[in-house]
């Protein structure tokens, strides 16, 4: 993956005969998978021809993909698109790559660890933050999370009873 790139799908397996694939959406905007549109699989562009939705997967037709075994071939490949054409989000939203890797302290100055990973719930996301092999769930709710600051690349939270190890 490109740094100057974002995810924003994974191809889980091909579909049919005739090189559509199987992608597992990684984006809040699916509307990236529309026809014309421009990804990049393993480092190379290609367009999207058309995309319908199956049991919350997308089914996409690429233009360089014409068969099975083309499609196998980009079976667990990301689907990246540049930085420069992601959407603004909201103010206090933020992307996923955002966040991960963020150093997270407590309101205390305390530093708790970095964020390695973001588990989605359903209601909210919770924050994995490691630290020396120990590791920590921070739910993103606004009642913990006090701060983020992308330029300090730092996380504030505020430790309720039973958050923190003892």
């Amino acid at each position: 993956m490109d740094s100057d790139r974002v995810v924003v799908g994974r191809v889980v397996a091909p579909w049919g005969a005739k090189g559509e694939v199987k992608v597992e959406v990684m984006t809040d905007f699916p509307d990236r998978f529309c026809p014309e549109e421009e990804v990049y699989i393993d480092g190379s562009p290609v367009t999207i021809e058309r995309c319908r939705w199956h049991k919350g997967l997308a089914i996409v037709k690429l233009a360089t993909i014409d068969s099975i075994g083309a499609a196998e071939e980009v079976r667990g490949q990301y689907m990246e698109v540049p930085r420069e054409r992601l959407r603004s989000l909201p103010e206090d939203e933020y992307y996923q790559f955002q966040i991960v890797g963020l150093e997270v302290w407590t309101t205390e100055e305390e530093f708790v660890g970095r964020v390695s990973r973001i588990i989605p719930t359903g209601s909210n996301d919770v924050y994995l933050v490691s630290r020396e092999g120990r590791e920590v769930l921070v739910p993103a709710i606004e009642d913990i999370v006090k701060s983020v600051d992308l330029e300090k690349g730092r996380i504030v939270i505020e430790v309720i009873r039973g958050l923190l190890p003892e």
